[in-house]
């Protein structure tokens, strides 16, 4: 498994890409840590804080889209 420094760096990565979405909606994310079961805890800032959907995109926009480029990550949960 590669070093944690290198996963956080990925994942951030993976997130600025991502982000622009969000923000298109008024919203943001934020990486809040990767834990040793290589959990990462996001926040979802802004606009999609109170959206509905907000576990929808938690689940199926970021962990499928962070798991398809970090393999290692073994869920997104919300922080």
């Amino acid at each position: 498994m590669e070093n944690k420094q290198e996963i956080y760096r990925k994942v951030n990565v993976i997130l600025e890409q991502i982000r622009p979405y969000l923000q298109a909606d008024g919203g943001d994310i934020s990486l809040v840590e990767i834990n040793d079961n290589m959990e990462v805890r996001v926040e979802l800032l802004g606009a999609c804080n109170g959206c509905p959907h907000k576990t929808q995109t938690i689940h199926a926009g970021v962990e499928r889209t962070l798991k398809t480029y970090v393999p290692e990550i073994s869920r997104v949960v919300e922080a």
